[in-house]
């Protein structure tokens, strides 16, 4: 009567004893298709992109006002519109900012 598995040798992949007990040690950076890093940065670069942004539209809107006001654009509308896209563009980063800030709070707040 034969034992089963005998026919398997101690060099062969099923039996053989890992070498390294050590856990792996990988990275978890996000890859794109075919394991290319995204192109695009961080958070960080992000929000630096919102914050250009915001100044832009700012800018934008100071420049229309500014022709309204010295009579150059007749299109009051155009003025308030560029104003009230500022102004919202402007609280949409604050929340974006207070969401982090809270969320920072809160992992230190966790015990280790």
């Amino acid at each position: 009567m034969a034992i089963i598995g005998s026919t398997l040798s101690v060099g062969s992949p099923a039996i053989r004893p890992p070498l390294d007990l050590a856990p792996a040690r990988e990275t978890f950076a996000p890859k794109g298709p075919a394991g290319v890093p995204p192109a695009g940065g961080g958070f960080g670069d992000i929000f630096e992109k919102l914050v250009g942004d915001v100044e832009q539209k700012q800018a934008n809107a100071s420049q229309i006002t500014r022709s309204v006001l010295l009579g150059d654009n007749p299109n009051l509308h155009q003025s308030v519109i560029a104003m009230q896209e500022a102004s919202i563009s402007f609280g949409l980063m604050v929340e974006v900012r207070n969401k982090v800030v809270e969320g920072y709070q809160e992992l230190m707040r966790m015990p280790v």
